[in-house]
């Protein structure tokens, strides 16, 4: 896929860090199992009801190997399906400052949901770059010292 070889796909940072593959995995993870649901908690029980329980680390029970296409392919459509349901479950003008309580942080606004979503996101684009950057550490030759990303991701 990509023309990237498997050895670069499983690749990771270091003990305890996810490799590109993991990272699909959990972003698909969080599409089934936490935006949408919590963003359903608030807008249906407020602080009545803590949000459903999500674990950050579930994709690492995938034993199955699924290409990373395939995985793209699936975070897609999940991703999709998930804007249309928050396009129907929230109206801007009134539902961005509703509340919700979760279980870490207690009282979390909407809009806090919302915004970590898109952050978490980022982060974890973020760390796909690294992990595939280090695979030419040693090719960009002196050109290392330039590249931010092969120095501590600056």
């Amino acid at each position: 896929m990509f023309g990237l070889s498997d050895k670069w796909l499983v690749s990771d940072e270091g003990e305890g860090t996810w490799n590109a593959i993991q990272a699909a995995d959990h972003l698909i993870e969080c599409e089934n199992y936490n935006w949408i649901p919590r963003l359903e908690t608030i807008l249906e029980e407020g602080e009545k009801t803590v949000f459903p329980p999500f674990d950050r680390f579930a994709h690492l029970n995938n034993v199955q190997s699924v290409p990373l296409k395939q995985l793209l392919e699936e975070l897609q459509k999940g991703r999709e399906e998930n804007i249309l349901k928050m396009k129907a479950l929230v109206n801007p003008e009134t539902d961005l400052e509703r509340t919700g309580l979760h279980p870490a942080f207690g009282v979390v606004k909407a809009r806090d949901l919302l915004s970590t979503w898109v952050v978490h996101d980022l982060t974890h684009i973020a760390q796909i770059s690294r992990i595939l950057a280090e695979g030419y550490r040693e090719d960009v030759g002196p050109w290392k010292e330039y590249l931010g990303i092969l120095n501590n991701g600056s």
